[in-house]
């Protein structure tokens, strides 16, 4: 089934999916849904694209407004169909495409912060629990009222001790989950207060 832009300056244009089965797109419901929540904070934003795969969350930003993505993946297969779709789409001024591994990514010190970091990674493999606890170990991924968005399988879903990020959110749609996740106030700035 091919995936496209839904919205935005690349509206209607078919994206290139990578070849093999370990790569799985999201569907383009779960994407509309996903942008019509997250609503106009996108114009003009940072977007971080984990386990990025085709692409297709961090092009639909920019095609939305979103001022810079960048996508990580580590699959060269991924990374190559990644370029291609922001060719095509004319996106590629804003986009920049790290051949990384996710874990080590996020284990960075003094890491450049987004205002919104989505994660994606291979279902049934658990990577989705390990990529967020290394983001609350390292929340300076997240500028502080960044927002986090895990898509799983709801069969995956469990909860987790985590310290600085909390869930605020959840929709099913069929067999994908999306997951919202936002800073704890507890851990924002002490001299905010009063």
């Amino acid at each position: 089934m091919p995936i496209r832009v839904i919205s935005g300056s690349a509206k209607g244009r078919k994206l290139k999916m990578v070849p093999g089965g370990d790569v799985r797109p999201v569907m383009d419901r779960v994407k509309e849904a996903l942008f019509n929540i997250l609503g106009t904070g996108v114009q003009g934003c940072t977007f971080l694209d984990l386990f990025a795969g085709t692409g297709s969350v961090g092009i639909e930003a920019l095609s939305r407004g979103a001022a810079r993505v960048r996508f990580l993946d580590i699959n060269p297969r991924a990374i190559r169909v990644i370029r291609e779709n922001l060719e095509h789409t004319r996106l590629a001024d804003r986009a920049e495409v790290l051949r990384l591994d996710a874990f080590a990514y996020l284990r960075r010190a003094h890491p450049e912060p987004f205002e919104y970091i989505y994660i994606a990674p291979p279902q049934y493999q658990g990577m989705w629990k390990r990529a967020l606890l290394a983001l609350d170990q390292n929340s300076a991924h997240l500028v502080p009222d960044g927002i986090v968005v895990v898509q799983i399988d709801p069969s995956e879903r469990e909860e987790l001790d985590l310290h600085v990020l909390q869930p605020y959110d959840e929709r099913v749609y069929g067999k994908t989950m999306l997951w919202f996740f936002e800073r704890s106030p507890d851990d924002e700035d002490i001299s905010e207060v009063g």
